[in-house]
């Protein structure tokens, strides 16, 4: 049962956050209005769509930085209470540094608890939002989401490949099938361009080419224009993180077992997506453990020396955590060791200064 000071700093933990992301949030808005205002104005985009392009941008900015707000604000408003000798008070009273701990502990969980929700369900819709409102708006032909050169499996005997792939447009270039017997080749299909129709989930493809292997003779069929269905779906020519951080979790499962079966060689990528979804809510409790160990002692230089502290090791996180996952991804580190270790550190460094913080 909570007693009257678990609720009143319960209650400084959620709304010192809930108003550092208040705050925040709406300077992150400013600045990303004030650098593509030019653009927005310049391609006449409707106002709906830039209404819910910045829903999604509170959602995704939220979400990506909420380590780094709660961390900064636990600081904030323990910093607060030492220096008001709130904290003397409180462990004066009889209450042990570990039973201090109990209000922040539940804090973060109903923090952990509420992203981890948001990773899941409605951080990759927003993400989704966010992403395709920039390069079908704010990006310029030259600038417009490619990718380059792709080559996919999609059966145990077809493999398609396509040099460029429009992910706004819907659009692949290039455009190659092929099956296979075993190791014999039995039919290839080209396509200058192979376009997908969203109403009936259909492929356009133009200048089309089909050579059918024969005992003797090979049969070859051309058309400028053949609509056809293909059992690949679109996701197999889009962009690996783009297609990683707008699918929510059961989505995610199934694709990384799709591509797992094929022997893609990306499935790091989205293996390391998977994992940040359930490290990120762990990271509350690391932060909050390490932000009151930092703040609770009355230091000669105030609130400042303590903020600065926090963030200093709030970069210094943010640092480990982006190198071990771009090491993940283009090397040979398996994706769960490099998502999990840098909270594996700073857990430590929280016991670490949790105990001297005891003493």
């Amino acid at each position: 049962m909570l007693t009257i000071i678990d609720k009143y700093l319960l209650k400084r933990y959620i709304a010192t956050f809930v108003v550092m992301l208040v705050l925040f949030i709406p300077i992150g808005i400013v600045i990303d209005v004030a650098e593509k205002i030019n653009k927005i104005l310049a391609s006449d985009v409707p106002f709906k769509a830039v209404a819910i392009y910045y829903l999604d941008f509170t959602v995704y900015f939220a979400n990506l930085l909420f380590p780094i707000f709660l961390f900064l604000s636990v600081i904030w408003f323990t910093s607060k209470l030492a220096n008001n000798t709130e904290i003397i008070a409180i462990l004066s009273s009889g209450i042990s540094f570990t039973r201090f701990l109990r209000p922040y502990l539940i804090g973060a969980t109903l923090v952990s608890v509420f992203a981890l929700i948001m990773g899941f369900f409605l951080v990759p819709k927003a993400s989704k939002g966010f992403n395709d409102f920039r390069y079908t708006y704010l990006k310029n032909n030259a600038e417009i989401k490619e990718t380059s050169n792709v080559f996919r499996q999609i059966g145990d005997d077809e493999f398609i490949y396509v040099s460029n792939f429009q992910s706004t447009a819907k659009i692949a270039y290039n455009f190659v099938l092929e099956k296979f017997d075993k190791e014999k080749l039995v039919y290839k299909i080209t396509a200058g361009r192979l376009k997908y129709n969203e109403k009936d989930s259909t492929y356009t493809m133009y200048n089309y080419n089909k050579r059918t292997v024969g005992e003797f003779n090979d049969i070859i069929e051309t058309q400028v224009k053949k609509d056809t269905v293909f059992n690949f779906d679109l996701e197999d020519l889009t962009p690996v993180i783009y297609i990683a951080e707008t699918l929510t979790l059961p989505e995610l499962n199934k694709f990384i077992d799709k591509e797992q079966a094929r022997g893609n060689g990306n499935i790091n990528t989205y293996l390391v997506v998977l994992y940040k979804k359930y490290s990120l809510p762990v990271t509350a409790f690391i932060l909050t453990l390490i932000a009151v160990s930092v703040s609770s002692m009355k230091r000669r230089g105030g609130m400042g020396v303590n903020l600065a502290i926090g963030i200093v090791l709030a970069f210094v996180y943010v640092f480990f955590d982006k190198i071990f996952a771009t090491l993940a991804e283009k090397s040979s580190i398996p994706p769960l060791v490099a998502v999990w270790l840098p909270n594996v550190v700073f857990g430590i460094l929280a016991l670490y200064l949790l105990r001297n913080a005891k003493r």
